[in-house]
């Protein structure tokens, strides 16, 4: 299919708008809304958002498969490059959210729900935020200030501005290694890992921020520390909401963003849970392969999280726009969307049934490396070849490394 270049591009055209499936979420409070009180039923519609996005998602996802098509490096990818269409989908994502954080919250104000209902809103509403959370990671890591300003923007949206200073400098130099708070260690619990990951990348952002303002000779506490700018942002949008709408108006925005950044913290667990990068004898770690991360080719959740589940190729090229991110077969597969995962990760014991063989089988021979910190030690780096995980899983279609 992908050697033929008309039907190749015509499947590329329709996927490109698909895309537009990724603005649903900033839609879908207010379609929420409208079906509540027409039926009577505003307190139950109140929670509707995560019942889409985690049940209804996931059932899309096995009735519409998989999609591993893939652009031409020389025909496709550079004139997608310049179509202005995916970089408006991104930047009209951070402005109406913006609109859709004061809208929920004069919904909230207006006294529709009760006490269930308004809990139902603010999840809803913080949902979309950590769905918001993963186009500005998609924003960040481009070379324009006006995309990355977009993108510090939506993060101070959520209380998260460190994500925009840690995952550039700390994440994507130390995934899959014990010094990354956001690769979850094999037979580590969801519950075991959101501590650490909200301390640590927390406090990571700021000690990158203030080495790289005093290797300029600059000191950390100053306007030229970029977090002071967004954590700025976020004190002054927590006042505003606070001075319009009192405490309620400060708990709405408290709690849509740790609902947000939660949901970022849920996904980079599964990203690379149980996943390490070996140290090689010289003592550094082995280059990012993409088989240190977690993928998913269902064709729904891809579009509806602008290629996310295609997180290999992000780490190995991570300048590379959404539209164009590549599928590798030799990257482990999860078993089903990310959708599906991020419910699955919140219940251990099921979590660990499904994904400790996954992970077992993909070091198979290499097993000691399991009880270990991710990395292993010098010496534990092997010739030859990982296991085969489709053949130690059934059903999982992934060649071995």
């Amino acid at each position: 299919m992908t050697q033929d270049p008309v039907r190749r591009r015509l499947l590329l055209k329709l996927k490109k708008y698909s895309f537009l499936i990724a603005m649903l979420p900033l839609a879908l409070p207010a379609l929420l809304l409208s079906a509540g009180t027409a039926t009577d039923l505003i307190n139950v519609f109140a929670w509707g958002v995560p019942v889409v996005v985690f049940g209804l998602i996931p059932l899309l996802d096995v009735v519409l498969g998989q999609d591993a098509l893939n652009p031409d490096e020389q025909s496709d990818v550079p004139h997608m490059n310049s179509e202005r269409f995916y970089q408006v989908i991104t930047l009209g994502w951070v402005a109406a959210f913006a609109v859709l954080l004061v809208w929920a919250m004069q919904v909230l104000a207006s006294g529709v729900f009760t006490v269930p209902g308004a809990i139902g809103w603010v999840f809803s509403i913080g949902i979309v935020g950590g769905l918001g959370i993963n186009v500005a990671h998609e924003l960040i890591h481009k070379d324009g200030t006006f995309e990355t300003r977009a993108g510090g923007l939506l993060l101070a949206l959520v209380c998260y501005g460190g994500f925009k200073v840690e995952h550039l400098r700390g994440h994507h130099v130390h995934v899959s290694t014990p010094g990354d708070a956001s690769s979850a260690r094999y037979n580590q619990s969801l519950y075991q890992f959101l501590p650490q990951a909200y301390g640590r990348n927390f406090l990571n952002a700021w000690r990158l921020e203030a080495e790289k303002l005093r290797r300029k000779g600059r000191s950390p506490v100053s306007w030229h520390n970029e977090l002071v700018w967004w954590y700025g942002i976020s004190l002054l949008v927590l006042a505003g909401f606070t001075a319009t709408f009192g405490w309620l108006g400060a708990g709405y925005f408290l709690g849509q963003s740790f609902i947000a950044f939660t949901l970022l913290e849920v996904v980079n667990y599964l990203e690379h849970y149980g996943l390490h990068r070996r140290m090689l004898e010289n003592g550094r770690y082995e280059r990012t392969l993409p088989e240190h991360s977690w993928n998913s080719s269902y064709f729904l959740t891809n579009v509806f999280l602008f290629h996310l589940q295609r997180h290999s190729d992000h780490h190995a090229f991570a300048k590379r726009r959404y539209q164009v991110l590549r599928h590798h077969d030799v990257a482990p597969q999860l078993p089903a969307g990310y959708a599906s995962m991020v419910v699955l990760a919140l219940l251990p014991p099921l979590w660990k049934k499904v994904m400790n063989p996954r992970v077992e089988a993909y070091y198979k021979g290499e097993e000691h490396q399991l009880s270990e910190e991710p990395g292993g030690s010098k010496d534990t780096r092997r010739s030859g070849t990982h296991g085969d995980i489709s053949t130690a899983v059934p059903g999982n279609e992934v060649r071995s490394v």
